[in-house]
């Protein structure tokens, strides 16, 4: 497959009162075009900070974000309105990203008015088709968000997002906030909808039976970096970072099951992100900490078939990603 998105050394850093926090820093991804990249860590760890800086809804502080080898961070104001038209996101919260003072119509039919010169039938179609095509009844069109239940409000979210056919979509932790039978049937109609529309994922998320189901590849990421990325059956047969082992381990299994092993606990606190020290950032809290960990950051290495490690324990392999 053909990559379509890559960032090289991708950083977003807020200033604070004591410095500058380190949402993402100095990230180097690849997604490649009709895949389902997932992005997982816990709270904080800066996942939706890193797609809301790939699509530009903010500004990185530095880096590249090569968009079918364009970089969008150089993209002036008007060249990336056109490009806008290509990347899509749905956010978390169905209710509070959908705006309350809007109808179904409107909502939906907002982004093909701020980019298209639709007649009123031709907008009427469009608007109706996209309902159909999330499975949402055409009787909810003069609805409000109110009116609806989580499930009807996120799939009103997935029709505002494909309405200018885009090719790239951020899905931040687009089900965290249903119940688990909504959960699924949203999930069964993102991967639809992927490969109806030949559509490209980042998919963010905490919850790592979701994205095992839906990703091709993840990375997984600890206070702003990436510390392993690996093809998703891969990362959940063979995981090497220590941390990767820790959120595995947390996955509920039956006692009685025969893949029930003893929980790996991660203990202590999480480092400060101000102005953290160079180093791994999860050294801390490892129970293979080691004097090389600190003191530099330790880069993912290739560990093989596309596995890559950023942990001190695989630093003797081949080359940096």
């Amino acid at each position: 497959m053909a990559e379509l998105i890559r960032t090289i050394g991708l950083k977003k850093h807020f200033p604070v009162e004591d410095g500058f926090l380190h949402a993402v820093d100095g990230l180097d991804i690849s997604i490649n075009s009709g895949s389902t990249f997932g992005v997982v860590g816990e709270s904080g760890c800066g996942k939706s900070t890193l797609g809301r800086v790939i699509i530009r809804l903010l500004e990185a502080t530095s880096g590249q974000v090569l968009f079918g080898g364009k970089d969008l961070l150089q993209c002036k104001k008007d060249e990336l309105k056109r490009l806008r038209r290509e990347m899509q996101i749905i956010f978390q919260d169905p209710y509070s990203s959908l705006n309350p003072r809007l109808s179904v119509y409107e909502i939906i039919a907002e982004p093909l008015l701020n980019h298209d010169r639709l007649g009123r039938d031709a907008l009427n179609r469009r608007v109706t088709q996209l309902m159909n095509m999330v499975g949402l009844a055409e009787r909810f069109i003069n609805s409000y968000p109110h009116e609806m239940d989580g499930g009807r409000r996120q799939r009103v979210g997935v029709a505002r997002a494909l309405a200018l056919n885009p090719r790239f979509i951020v899905c931040d932790e687009p089900v965290s906030a249903l119940d688990v039978s909504i959960q699924a049937q949203i999930l069964n109609l993102l991967m639809d909808l992927q490969e109806e529309l030949d559509l490209t994922y980042m998919f963010i998320t905490h919850d790592l039976s979701v994205v095992k189901h839906i990703s091709n590849e993840i990375a997984v990421m600890y206070l702003g970096q990436c510390v392993e990325r690996a093809p998703s059956q891969a990362l959940f047969n063979n995981p090497l970072h220590p941390y990767t082992k820790a959120l595995l381990s947390a996955i509920p299994v039956p006692k009685l099951s025969s893949r029930y092993e003893e929980r790996n606990i991660i203990r202590g606190e999480v480092s400060n992100p101000i102005n953290p020290a160079p180093g791994c950032r999860f050294a801390a809290r490892c129970d293979f900490r080691k004097d090389a960990c600190e003191g530099r950051d330790i880069p993912l290495r290739h560990i093989g078939d596309d596995h890559y490690v950023a942990c001190t324990l695989h630093s003797d392999t081949s080359a940096q990603a």
